[in-house]
């Protein structure tokens, strides 16, 4: 890896980029639902795959152009994160000891899912081609068309969410239930309205990673676990809660991963990114952007 040419080492730190920022917006709808219901969503890798399978079955079996499937299926993720709210997690809300529940039930919900499409698509791996093909040559790194857009929109995503958290009433009613809410239901906000649209975001922003690398990467009942499992690495390591930290989490691991694979080998990838977990929890286990609570 040390002795590689300058351009291929900025090449792998771009790759890097790219992947981290899919890493992003799959840790983001967790930051979300966590810093607003102060919950883990155990079924989160699974919207990711409901994603990928939707935007599989509107391209392969309607023949709906990718630039139009796209944005239908994350419509249908995130109405299915809605309908998951809805049904497994809402009634859940405000009985004793609800926080172990609704991991029980998103553990649950996954299961289900998995198994469902498992039942309906089966084991062979589905793949969609590119939305753009061909590579572009800037100062020596071949970069594809396809990393570029991913790279594109994973950065319009972001700062699409930053203006709803911070321009909109939905983001104000959003931030003053993550920071009290009793207080915010006081002065009028629908408490339960907003955890039941903040679950559907946090599923679109999985729906969206998921159309954006099934052309990379292969759809399968089971896409969605390792994805989910990255997803935490980046809320730890970017602090829970922390939409920056989110963020920067996702890059951090992404650039790391990729520099990892090249000094070793691909199976060591998932080796990696736990790794920094576990380095992380024993140095600063409030992550990046987290506040240290005190005892």
């Amino acid at each position: 890896m040390f002795s590689m040419p300058l351009s291929l080492f900025s090449e792998q730190i771009i790759n890097g980029i790219v992947l981290g920022s899919m890493y992003a917006l799959v840790a983001s709808g967790l930051t979300l639902i966590w810093g607003t219901m102060r919950m883990l969503n155990f079924a989160h890798g699974e919207f990711y795959m409901i994603g990928g399978y939707v935007f599989f079955l509107l391209m392969s079996s309607l023949g709906i152009p990718s630039y139009l499937s796209a944005p239908l299926a994350i419509a249908a993720v995130f109405v299915a994160g809605i309908a998951v709210q809805r049904l497994a997690v809402h009634p859940l809300l405000g009985r004793p000891q609800w926080e172990f529940s609704t991991l029980v039930a998103t553990l649950g919900v996954s299961i289900f899912l998995q198994n469902a499409a498992l039942h309906i698509w089966g084991e062979r791996f589905k793949t969609v081609p590119y939305f753009i093909s061909g590579v572009v040559d800037v100062f020596g790194m071949r970069l594809s068309y396809q990393r570029l857009l991913i790279l594109a929109v994973a950065i319009g995503t972001m700062l699409a969410m930053w203006y709803v958290l911070r321009r909109t009433r939905f983001g104000m009613a959003l931030r003053a239930t993550a920071m009290d809410r009793d207080a915010a239901m006081l002065y009028g906000v629908n408490v339960y309205q907003v955890f039941m649209l903040t679950f559907g975001i946090a599923a679109a922003l999985a729906g969206i990673a998921a159309t954006m690398l099934s052309s990379i990467n292969s759809i399968s009942p089971w896409m969605g676990a390792p994805l989910m499992l990255k997803g935490f690495v980046v809320v730890v390591l970017g602090g829970l809660g922390s939409f920056p930290g989110a963020i920067l989490g996702g890059i951090i691991i992404g650039i790391v991963e990729t520099l990892g694979v090249i000094a070793w080998s691909s199976q060591w990838r998932e080796v990696i990114s736990f790794t920094v977990l576990i380095l992380i929890l024993w140095f600063r286990p409030w992550g990046l952007f987290g506040v240290k609570e005190e005892a």
